[in-house]
């Protein structure tokens, strides 16, 4: 390997990012024929593990193709929910079947469209039926993905309400009558969703405006 294949290597194998012609020049000795040791280079490390490339008419070294395979990591990352999401899920495990009306009642505030769809998207919640009322609004309930994630045999094991009140969640509300919730069962005045759900999802729940 001529001596200035061996000095543009020892610049790129250094350097934090691509090095154009004109960076390697401004480094080599004057005269270097630079085109000729990136030649030299490429033929080289041509299919060893590391190669020689062009990137965006600047030069690095980088990993095979063939072999990125080996620098992927496959991970679950936990994702915590908003103290938004918190909330409006135990409203919705509370009080199921419950609206979106009924949410921002309880809660004070308007139901933000992008709680709700992380809620869905995590398939802890899901939209039950349509309350007989004007409008017809959505229902909403708890899944049996929500009691897998918490550790619950059903909702009868719910917390408590002196376990609410050690969490902080008395903001909720509940009433005195309070009872655990079917929620594979259909209230008296709810009729289960007709048609594709995820569609009626995205028509219904609006932007959130500021509440006052």
């Amino acid at each position: 390997m001529s001596d200035t294949a061996r000095e543009i290597e020892a610049l790129l194998f250094a350097a934090a990012g691509p090095l154009t012609v004109d960076d390697l020049a401004r480094r080599l000795p004057e005269g270097a024929n630079i085109e000729a040791g990136l030649a030299q280079l490429s033929q080289l490390y041509e299919g060893r593990g590391v190669v020689l490339a062009n990137v965006a008419g600047a030069w690095r070294f980088q990993t095979a193709e063939d072999l990125a395979w080996l620098m992927t990591e496959e991970r679950d990352e936990p994702r915590r929910l908003s103290k938004a999401a918190q909330e409006t899920l135990a409203i919705i495990a509370y009080h199921q079947p419950v609206t979106r009306a009924e949410i921002e009642a309880v809660r004070g505030v308007q139901a933000s469209r992008g709680t709700l769809d992380v809620l869905l998207e995590l398939g802890l919640v899901k939209m039950r039926g349509r309350r007989r009322s004007p409008g017809r609004p959505v229902t909403f309930g708890t899944t049996d993905s929500f009691l897998e994630h918490y550790g619950l045999a059903s909702l009868a094991d719910l917390p408590g309400m002196a376990e609410m009140k050690a969490a902080g969640l008395l903001s909720l509300d509940l009433p005195p009558d309070f009872a655990v919730p079917d929620p594979n069962a259909l209230a008296a005045d709810e009729d289960p969703l007709e048609g594709d759900a995820p569609e009626f999802h995205i028509d219904f729940l609006a932007e959130d405006e500021p509440s006052h």
